[in-house]
């Protein structure tokens, strides 16, 4: 591990505490802001607009219309105000003192704002006593009401917002739960709301006394859901879609919301792709439905958008997730692969509320690998010595006296990487406007390399509003997320790009510093002293992982996101609405890194130093146009949407690298500080980005009788500029119908025990274009094209510039399209406290979107076809149980999902699409099949064995078709499996040894509240799934290996799973050697937490949580690497493969929740 001793004083330098000051300044400064905004919409109250719809009216009706309008209760005397005047106004819609100041002009009539009142007198009596005596009388009128709110255990609820309806005047209770509010008319209503318990409306009456007992929220079928375009009452839904809640993500305490959703959605497959901040997670909806990019569609408040790591969990309301075809038509050409609906937060009428959450916590690696140490390397290369015929290396005397040597796993690891989060939140609102507003900062260090060289910063503020006009008529408002992220990173990728494997692979001969405590450099012959003497290397081609990462990691990038919408909503007649929303998603990135020159072996070395900068942009832009008409015919309630909308991206980037700097460091790394002028050193590019085009048409029909029938259709026709013009349109349609059979009157005998059954049943087509700009078309290439004409090459005068076509065209090449078929049901027992989900569906995917297959004689890249077909077929199965006993409630979520995956047609001659070579180890063959009819997509492909062979009657005795199959097997070397058995062991011998694809995904979580003292835990894990494990380059005869290998064979009955050591690949071919079981059970999360506000006991404080959690706390697997969970592949099709995979961290965290 890497240790950082402290020279000076703690608490002035440590970069932890300086984090701290710094994030409590920002928070100040948020508070300040918000602070400072809730002052001003204060003062706009008193200047409130109304809206009048005629010019002429009495001075009573507009009196009306500023009580009914806005918060006022205005007091006058009927002797001096004539309310039945006629007044003419110039405009109608103004404030209401201009409205005052009109309506009495020329009159001896003046008016005075005294809190929530506007007192009308004579301007000769106006003084502050007589103001005072009428607002006095005027409450004296009403009445106050008072009373008690608790909850069904009888205790006390503090911060229950009471507030009369169809007006915000209202109040709290206090820490006792009572309340008084004075001022409030017979006829009146009041509204009990509070977080997490059911809203109440109570009728006043003839009552001065009125005490409420508040219902915890349970799951209610009354609750809408995002359907596309719009919401429907879960009770109403056909298709199969999941909700999760906003604050169950946010309790998860996650950088992302995805990573929160883990373990909560049946049939959603969330893998990390690599546990360092701010990398994305591999989102699998119903299994893999194409080799290309199997994504789903993201729709972030109805607007469309590629990236949704700039989202603040503390912003979001629900999330739901299309999963089935007739729920995801609606998007058609985009949502093969699924839909993931997220809706941020909007505000509620009423006064305005104020959150702040927070958590800090250190992280460390959950696991570590053990490398061998110096002691057990030389035996083992000892070993691998004589085995290929050699001297061993070392003496026994040699190996005794070997310290452990350099454990570079440990030195690449950071211990205690912070990761804190900070969120401000204010909403409320009136009749009039309603808002949401937040202020948040997230950050996460890495383990691996620490926050000099992998880290995350997330800053980012949202604003919802919405504002109705003219009566309801209209309403507009925004969704607007702004954020800021620099981040900077170690390499993740494949073994040439993971900047972790180099410490699976250097001996711990090699050493971290030489005598002058530079990084070693390895190189022979290089006069490097250590320990006092010239270095000799024991093996020059290594180098130092841990200097490499710092010479080939320092960077720094920053994105910048504005995403949102406006829009306008307009409500001409009743059931009929039309809403235009234009979204944008504008983003922004650049980078800069430094490459300073270093020596470290022959190898690993650069001459120059260098320095790199990145910028690009780009605007997508979104209008949707959607009209919906409600209406009923008896019984009969008919819901019809239709819609347009336009999509379009573009953007550009340029990148510039240059050598030669003049202040020679990271914080100096931009072009203008280099003095390269030799071109072979310089790299200058720029370019648009392919423009995205999309216009679709679509439309859906909702039908019930009664709430028990149930149906629905959609269709979408969508035009993408992807493809050629006679393909360039898609169809996509959907039908569905529900049964609530549990409203039929022959199943009146089972309502005591059952609450809900509905039946449902789908069928849809959805499609998939994720495809590069202008595949059809076969683009020139003119950079670096020269022809020679009359002279040698590389003859300036002979050198023609020209100019070929890069790829072959295909104008015939249309939308991937996925059908989909599901059966399912859902149903509530027991008073709502059991609820039981399932699904079974079949999703067939056809016509792909590949790349051909072609030889290289034809001069030109591949083009893009259709083909290839991919069946999923799966069983999804969700539980849940919600009940309290006394003051403990407690709840239980369960939830599975079975899906099988397998190719039904590949159109190549060979029936495959293949995969990389050189990705296992350098040189290494193919070891997987992107596709191939009869198997699951991206399986394992390789040699099967049979153990290991323990001597040479063994080998002999192993025979086929009257031959020794491997002949020049030793023993201790792997047995073969001759497939065919033909007695040869070769590549027709190859098939599956491995399936990445998971047969069964399930999560689970419980949690119970007693008083006030909270619990939570969640899991998610799979099984039926392999990962391809291969952490050693096997062509490099001195690269170290796993204590995996000290169980190896080492004579007869020593082993029969781990060969024997050479020094050469011989037991390393691609075989299930490298296959390990991928089974696991993560407890994800466990949750301990006590609200003290009661304890507190301020009336303004609703809750102030204090909890500790633990995530990633422990992990049940097999497996023998770092983490289980891998998503990553080294290209599309392809997953489960752990090169040297940067592993989830294990969190400790407090954190606080105030409401205010």
């Amino acid at each position: 591990m890497k240790i950082k001793f402290l020279t000076t004083p703690y608490l002035i330098k440590n970069k932890t505490f300086k984090g701290i000051f710094r994030i409590m300044k920002i928070c100040f400064i948020l508070l300040f802001v918000f602070s400072f905004q809730l002052m001003a919409l204060n003062t706009e109250a008193q200047e409130a607009v109304i809206e009048l719809r005629t010019n002429s009216i009495t001075v009573g009706q507009l009196i009306e219309e500023i009580e009914k309008q806005t918060d006022y209760l205005v007091v006058y005397s009927n002797r001096e105000i004539d309310t039945d005047q006629i007044v003419n106004l110039r405009k109608k819609s103004d404030n209401v003192s201009a409205y005052l100041d009109e309506a009495f002009a020329g009159t001896d009539i003046g008016y005075d704002f005294e809190n929530n009142y506007i007192v009308l007198m004579k301007k000769a009596n106006r003084n502050a006593s007589t103001i005072a005596e009428m607002i006095r009388s005027a409450q004296q009128q009403g009445k106050t009401i008072t009373g008690k709110v608790t909850d069904t255990s009888g205790f006390p609820l503090p911060g229950v917002t009471i507030i009369i309806k169809g007006t915000t005047r209202g109040t709290v209770t206090d820490a006792d739960g009572n309340y008084s509010l004075s001022n409030v008319p017979d006829d009146a209503t009041l509204v009990f709301s509070f977080v997490g318990m059911e809203s109440q409306e109570v009728q006043v009456g003839n009552r001065t006394k009125i005490d409420v007992v508040m219902q915890e929220e349970t799951v209610s079928l009354e609750e809408v859901v995002a359907i596309g375009y719009g919401v429907q009452q879960k009770k109403l839904l056909t298709g199969a879609t999941i909700q999760v809640r906003g604050e169950d993500l946010q309790s998860r305490n996650t950088l992302d919301v995805l990573q929160a959703l883990q373990g909560q959605t049946p049939g959603v497959q969330i893998f990390s792709t690599s546990g360092q901040p701010g990398e994305s997670l591999k989102v699998t909806v119903r299994g893999l439905g194409t080799i290309g990019n199997a994504g789903p569609l993201y729709i972030v408040d109805g607007i469309q958008t590629g990236d949704i790591s700039y989202l603040n969990n503390a912003d979001i309301e629900s999330v739901d997730i299309l999963k089935d075809a007739a729920s995801a038509a609606i998007y058609g050409s985009q949502a093969a692969n699924g839909v993931v609906l997220i809706t941020t937060k909007s505000g509620k009428r009423g006064a305005a509320h104020m959150t702040f959450d927070a958590y800090y916590g250190v992280q460390n690696v959950a696991r570590k690998i053990d490398m061998l140490n110096a002691r057990e390397y030389a035996v083992i290369m000892n070993e691998a010595a004589i085995n290929n015929g050699k001297a061993p290396y070392f003496a026994i005397g040699e190996i005794t006296q070997m310290g452990e040597g350099t454990n570079w796993i440990d030195e690449m690891l950071y211990d205690n990487a912070i990761t804190q989060n900070y969120s401000l939140g204010v909403s409320g609102g009136s009749e009039k406007t309603i808002y949401s507003m937040s202020l948040g900062y997230t950050g996460q260090e890495g383990i691996v390399g620490g926050p000099d060289y992998s880290n995350y910063n997330r800053y980012s503020f949202r604003i919802n509003s919405e504002h109705n006009l003219y009566n309801n008529i209209v309403k507009v408002g925004e969704n607007l997320t702004f954020s800021y992220i620099k981040r900077n990173g170690i390499s993740v990728g494949n073994q040439y790009n993971n900047t972790l494997r180099g410490a699976f692979n250097t001996s711990p001969f090699l050493p971290m510093y030489d005598d002058d405590g530079n990084f070693l450099n390895n190189s022979r012959d290089a006069g490097v002293i250590y320990q006092g003497k010239e270095w000799v290397p024991w093996y020059d081609g290594e180098s130092n992982p841990y200097a490499s990462m710092v010479y080939n990691n320092q960077n720094r990038n920053n994105n910048q996101k504005l995403f949102g919408n406006v829009y306008v909503q307009v409500n001409p007649i009743k059931g009929l609405t039309y809403k235009s929303i234009l979204g944008v998603d504008f983003y922004t990135g650049e980078g800069r890194a430094f490459l300073p020159s270093y020596t470290l072996s022959m190898y690993a070395q650069r001459l120059n130093d260098e320095a790199s900068q990145s910028l690009s942009k780009g605007l997508a832009l979104t209008w949707d146009n959607v009209a919906t008409y409600e209406f009923s015919v008896d019984h009969h309630d008919i819901s019809v949407m239709g819609g347009m909308s336009a999509y379009r991206n573009k953007g550009s980037s340029m990148y510039t690298r240059n050598a030669k700097l003049v202040i020679a460091d990271l914080r100096h790394a931009y072009i203008d500080n280099t003095l390269n002028t030799d071109f072979s050193l310089l790299d200058i590019s720029g370019a648009p980005f392919d423009e995205s085009k999309l216009l679709s048409y679509f439309g859906r029909v909702s039908y019930n009788y009664l709430e028990k029938y149930l149906f629905n259709a959609t269709f979408r026709a969508d035009g993408s500029s992807r493809f050629a013009k006679g393909n360039r349109w898609g169809y996509f349609p959907s039908v569905s119908a529900g049964w609530v059979m549990s409203s039929e009157s022959f199943m009146s005998k089972t309502q005591n025990w059952l609450d809900f059954l509905k039946l449902r049943v789908s069928w849809g087509q959805v499609g998939n274009q994720n495809i590069g700009a202008w595949q059809y078309l076969a683009p020139i290439q003119t950079a670096n094209v020269n022809y020679y004409f009359g002279s040698a090459d590389f003859d300036a005068s002979g050198n023609t510039p020209g100019a070929y076509p890069s790829r072959l065209a295909n104008e015939d090449l249309k939308w991937e399209t996925s059908e989909q078929f599901n059966i399912g049901f859902d149903a509530r027992f027991l008073a709502g406290r059991l609820g039981f989900n399932f699904d079974w569906y079949k999703k067939t995917t056809k016509d792909w979107l590949i790349e051909a297959p072609i030889l290289a004689t034809a001069g030109a890249d591949a083009p893009y076809i259709n083909g290839g077909n991919v069946k999923n077929t799966g069983v999804e199965l969700n539980v849940d149980w919600n009940d309290q006993t006394g003051n403990f409630k407690y709840f239980v979520n369960a939830n599975v999902s079975f899906n099988s995956n397998k190719v039904t047609e590949v159109p190549t001659s060979d029936g495959i699409v293949h995969g990389l070579t050189n990705m296992l180890y350098a040189n290494s063959p193919e070891f997987y099949h992107r596709a191939r009819t009869g198997y699951p997509i991206g399986y394992f492909y390789g040699w099967q064995t049979d153990g290991v062979f323990q001597n040479e009657s063994e080998i002999l005795n192993y025979k086929n078709n009257g031959k020794v199959v491997q002949p020049n097997a030793k023993p201790g070397d792997l047995k073969y499996i001759d497939q065919n058995q033909d007695g040869v062991i070769n590549e027709a011998d190859k098939t599956m040894i491995g399936d990445p694809n998971p047969d069964v995904i399930f999560g689970f979580s419980a949690g119970f509240t007693f008083k006030n003292f909270d619990f939570s835990l969640a899991a998610n894990g799979v099984a039926g799934n392999q990962i391809c494990q291969s952490y050693r380059d096997h062509s490099n005869a001195y690269a170290n290996y796993t204590d995996e290998i000290l169980g190896r064979w080492h004579g007869e009955g020593t082993s029969n799973t781990i060969p024997r050591v050479t020094e050469t690949n011989i037991n390393y071919l691609p075989s299930d050697i490298f296959i390990k079981s991928g089974d696991f059970l993560r407890i994800n999360n466990i949750t301990v937490g006590y609200d003290f506000s009661r304890m507190i006991n301020k009336s303004f404080l609703n809750q102030f949580r204090i909890y500790a959690s633990v995530q990633n706390a422990f992990t049940f697997t097999k497996y023998n690497g770092m983490d289980p969970e891998i998503g990553y592949g080294v290209e599309n099709g392809s997953s489960g493969i752990d090169l040297g995979y940067y592993p989830r961290p294990r969190i400790m965290l407090i954190g606080v929740n105030v409401k205010f």
